[in-house]
């Protein structure tokens, strides 16, 4: 499966349209947290690594707030004007 790593870029708002549970949520920390509905901005698109490029799982970085970041794929992101 080739993911689009073009859909998105760098300052983009994005939404959380799928459900997303992670454990790493500051205020939340150890416990599930769902991230659907959540919005935030596209801070990296992983592309390289170390000079060489990479076909990454989940290539976007997304910044919630100051202190939480998520790594997430296209298809759980749509774009919020």
């Amino acid at each position: 499966m080739q993911i689009d790593t073009e859909s998105f870029s760098i300052g983009d708002k994005v939404r959380v349209v799928a459900s997303v549970i992670v454990y790493h949520h500051p205020e939340h920390r150890n416990q599930a947290f769902d991230l659907k509905g959540q919005e935030g901005e596209v801070v990296e698109v992983v592309k390289e690594y170390h000079g060489k490029p990479i076909s990454a799982n989940f290539p976007f970085v997304v910044k919630f707030g100051p202190k939480f970041r998520a790594h997430l794929q296209g298809h759980e992101l749509e774009k919020v004007s």
